[in-house]
Formats: C-alpha cells, sequence, structure tokens
C-alpha cells in the first residue's frame, strides 16, 4: 500500500525559522573576508592586525613602530604576534573591538583610514578559534607607570558576543601600546603573495613606520623608516548629497535633529549652504520649513531628484591623505633597487559624493628582471592589495595603457612586459572594494579614468628617461663594438681600393664622431 505524503504547513516551516547571527554567517562563509585557504588565511590575519596598529598610531599622532613574530607551532599551526607602540585600548573596549564582529568607530564616518566595517581583527579571532580552538591573547596598555590589562578571549557565535576567558592586570615594560596573539591553522610560503612581499609593499607605501618582521624560518627582517614625517591627519566630513541613495536618505531624514527641511540639508550634508538648500526645496516642490521626519516617501523621491538637478560643490579633499610624489619616491627607493623613480599625485576627484586621490609610482632598471611581465603593485588607502589582481580597476587601467609609447613591451590585453615595478595608490573616504575580503577596487569610470591619467604621466616621465639615456646607452654600445672592428675593417679596405691604412682608420673615426655630440649632451660618453 502506498504510503501517503502528508503536506506541510506554513506552520511547519515558520518553526524552522530562526534569527543567524552575523558571526554565524561569517563562519560558513569565511572566504568572503580573506580566509579561502590556509595560506591566505595568515596573511589576512597580519594584514588586519597590521592596519589597526597603523590606524590607531596615525590617529593618536604617533611615529608608529610595530614588531611581528610568526612562529610555527606544528606543521599546520602558528602562532601571530603583532605589537605596537599606539595609544593602547581601554580596559571596557578590548573584548568587543577583538571579539566583535561589526565593532568599530570607522563605519559611520567619512575620513580615510585603513579599516572601516568593523570586521577584520576579530574575524581573524574567530578563525583562529575555529581552526584551533585556542584564544586569542590580547595586551593593551594606556598609560606609562601602570600595568597593562591581559585578556584571553573567544566568540560567542551564536550571539556574536565576546567570551571572556581571562581578565588579569600584567606587568608589561612598554610605555603604551597593544600586543595580539592569535593561534591559527596556516600555512608559511614566500612568493608574490606571501607575507613577507606583503610586509616589503606595506612598507613601501607608508615610508614613516619603523617595522621588524621575525618569519617562521626565525629570519629577522627589518624595514626602517624612511621619513619621520607622520601622513596629515584627515578630516572627518558629512556625506556629500550626489553619494546618497534615496533609502539612506529616508533614514537620515528620520534621525536628524533638525527641526527644518533647510537645515536639514546644511547640517547633515557638506556643501549644501542654504541658498543651494532654497534651491533644492524650491525643485522638490517642498517648504523650507518643513519637519524632516514628516515628509512622505513621494515627497523624498521629489527631493532627491531635485538633489540630483541642483549644482552642489564638490566635497572637500582634506579627509583623504595622499602619501605625495616625493615620499612615494623615498618608498619605493628604499624597498626596490632601480635606475629610475618617477611619481605622480593626482588632483582630488569624486565618484557618488566621495572624494578620491589616485596616485602612481614607477622603478626601472637596476636588478628588475627585464626578462618578464611588469610588476604591479595596488594600494588602497596605505594597504597592499595582494589577491584578485585580474579582478579589479587598477589592473584594467595598467593593461589599457598604451606602454608601447613610453618604450616598453606590450602584447594586446596584457600587462607591459620590462624591467619594470609599477605602483598604484588609491586613497578615498570609502573606497568600493569588490567584496569584504577588500582585494579588488571595483570599476567605476571616474577612479579608471583617473589611474590611467596619472600611470599616462608616470609613462611620459619613463619614455624620456629611455630615450634619453637607455636608447643613448644602447647606441653608445654599437659605437664600441663597431670601433673595435676598424683596425680590421680599414685593413680589408686597403687590400680592396690600395688606400693608406692609416687614413681609412682616420675617416671611419670621423664618420663614428658625428654620432657622438648627442651621445655628449645626455652624459652618455665616457
Amino acid at each position: 500500500m502506498k504510503k501517503e505524503v502528508k503536506n506541510r504547513t506554513a506552520e511547519d516551516f515558520a518553526k524552522e525559522q530562526r534569527e543567524i547571527s552575523i558571526s554565524e554567517f561569517f563562519l560558513k562563509n569565511k572566504h568572503l573576508l580573506g580566509f579561502d585557504n590556509t595560506r591566505k588565511a595568515l596573511l589576512t590575519t597580519i594584514k588586519e592586525a597590521v592596519d589597526n596598529s597603523l590606524d590607531a598610531c596615525e590617529d593618536a599622532r604617533i611615529l608608529p613602530e610595530i614588531k611581528i613574530i610568526v612562529e610555527e607551532i606544528s606543521e599546520e599551526r602558528f602562532k601571530v604576534t603583532v605589537e605596537d607602540n599606539g595609544p593602547g585600548i581601554v580596559k571596557e573596549q578590548v573584548p568587543k573591538i577583538f571579539a566583535k564582529l561589526l565593532y568599530g568607530s570607522k563605519f559611520h564616518k567619512l575620513k580615510c583610514s585603513r579599516g572601516q566595517q568593523g570586521i577584520g581583527i576579530s574575524a581573524a579571532v574567530m578563525y583562529g578559534q575555529l581552526t584551533t580552538g585556542k584564544a586569542a591573547h590580547i595586551t593593551s596598555k594606556i598609560q606609562k607607570g601602570k600595568q597593562a590589562h591581559h585578556y584571553e578571549l573567544h566568540i560567542d557565535t551564536k550571539k556574536n558576543e565576546p567570551e571572556i576567558i581571562n581578565d588579569i592586570l600584567v606587568d608589561w615594560n612598554k610605555d603604551r601600546g597593544t600586543k595580539v596573539q592569535i593561534f591559527l591553522e596556516a600555512k608559511y610560503q614566500k612568493g608574490k603573495q606571501g607575507i613577507d612581499e606583503y610586509l616589503r609593499q606595506t612598507a613601501i607605501v607608508n615610508p614613516h613606520l619603523d617595522l621588524t618582521y621575525t618569519n617562521p624560518e626565525k629570519q629577522k627582517i627589518e624595514f626602517p623608516r624612511a621619513t619621520k614625517e607622520l601622513p596629515k591627519e584627515p578630516k572627518e566630513i558629512k556625506p556629500h548629497p550626489y553619494g546618497v541613495e534615496l533609502g539612506i536618505l529616508m533614514k537620515m531624514l528620520q534621525d536628524s535633529s533638525s527641526s527644518k527641511l533647510s537645515g536639514f540639508l546644511q547640517k547633515d550634508f557638506c556643501r549644501v549652504s542654504s541658498k543651494v538648500a532654497k534651491e533644492i526645496c524650491e525643485k522638490a516642490n517642498l517648504p523650507e520649513k518643513a519637519r524632516p521626519k514628516r515628509i512622505a516617501k513621494q515627497e523624498i523621491e521629489n527631493l532627491m531628484k531635485a538633489i540630483k538637478n541642483t549644482k552642489i560643490m564638490a566635497p572637500p579633499t582634506d579627509c583623504v591623505t595622499p602619501i605625495g610624489e616625493d615620499l612615494i619616491v623615498k618608498g619605493l627607493k628604499k624597498e626596490i633597487d632601480a635606475d629610475f623613480y618617477a611619481a605622480v599625485t593626482r588632483p582630488p576627484s569624486v565618484y557618488r559624493g566621495n572624494p578620491f586621490i589616485v596616485e602612481a609610482g614607477i622603478a626601472y632598471g637596476g636588478s628588475i628582471p627585464s626578462d618578464d611581465l611588469i610588476r604591479l603593485l595596488r594600494f588602497a588607502n596605505r594597504v597592499p592589495l595582494q589577491y584578485q589582481q585580474s579582478a579589479g580597476a587598477i589592473t584594467k587601467s595598467v593593461i589599457n595603457t598604451a606602454w608601447r609609447n613610453y618604450g616598453l613591451s606590450q602584447s594586446r590585453g596584457a600587462l607591459p612586459s620590462g624591467p619594470v615595478v609599477i605602483m598604484v595608490h588609491i586613497a578615498s573616504v570609502w573606497v568600493p572594494f569588490t567584496s569584504e575580503s577588500k582585494e579588488a577596487i571595483a570599476h567605476y569610470p571616474e577612479i579608471i579614468k583617473e589611474i590611467k591619467l596619472a600611470l599616462q604621466e608616470c609613462g611620459r616621465k619613463l619614455g624620456n628617461f629611455i630615450r634619453k639615456n637607455v636608447k643613448a646607452k644602447e647606441q653608445r654600445e654599437r659605437i664600441n663594438l663597431f670601433e673595435n672592428y676598424i683596425p680590421e675593417l680599414a685593413s680589408s679596405l686597403n687590400n680592396l681600393t690600395g688606400d693608406k691604412k692609416e687614413e681609412i682608420e682616420e675617416n671611419l673615426k670621423k664618420i663614428l664622431k658625428k654620432g657622438l655630440p648627442e651621445l655628449e649632451k645626455n652624459g652618455q660618453t665616457e
């Protein structure tokens, strides 16, 4: 007899529904945060800790000194220690910063910084907990002469709350700072996408950083700072009207403390004067004295259209801090042996109301390999982007630049080849990454345009160098080669023509000298 299949009801489905915490979601989708595999997990853990340390030091106007130790505990288990000389963290905040996802101070601020989402370091703690079962150890000290607070922490992934295993006071021979220790399953490997290269690139774009790194092979590598000049402190700005979407605008109206619409527009946005606010209200057919909280949905849509149709000054750019051309060159010289260096910092630009600045640097010759594709270094807010190179706007812009015009070989649809290192840095209040792992930058036309302009400026400088120096050097080598054969050539011509050998040699040397003035002008003669 066939068994009767009972239909399931909505009530049956309702019993299975339950809330998912953000920690549970990322626990199952750790690849979204940069923990795809054991090799990348090691890099991501160090990256997140270093980002936090650099941001903390710069916010406190302290020249950063960071020590990193990576120890191999067993074949696939490591202990990562990152220690800084920053301002430290107050006791109550330590558990939340390191053991609660989406907790931080920068998400709602519009200013240039490395971390913003409040996910990175707590995700590293969670990954370590998942793969080894061990707690993270955090030591922090905020004042000289006081003891440091030491925590051992887990994350309660069901509640997305910190689980404190140990909380004690300890002596720490340091004026102030924070030390993070995370145990994790990982793989150490050198190469272009390894932690050694990541830290080298970090030193290039952070020339004010003094970095000491001990790798799992117990080799101590030092990256001394190239300048004592801290980056200019970025200013926090209000959102620009052009960068706000309808849903965000609705929420801002509800949350505003302003009693009038014109006041809301001036207070909650940047670059909106009383005159601009009045113009927006008129175009939206809304009274300036309308209460923001009482504006209906259709009226908000009209307000949105009015904003788009009103000419508003671009946002201020003091919220974005570029590295600067001189310091880019210093950073490149410190870590890359080359014959020629150049850098360009573009004027500030805007995408969707967000200010950004593109910078590019180039190094040519020296010990850079000449028989391969160029090496491309990508950065966003002074952080190296190691993975997903082909997916981002930077690589696309480099490929679409005509490098043959500047003396390099390039196949269609590929990176150029030659003894060249190209770096591109984007500084912005909100970098449009393609994913939460922050490895590639989205293809915004405004950003691609600025990258190409920066690359072309660097390319022109490189082209001038190649024409004046490299090509002249090659010509000098050809002349020297021909000069070596003059006696033999003169002897052969003497046999054919009967002219004196000495006269033939003298005439051949005169011919050579006609090609020398340009070389002498460029400093290529001995």
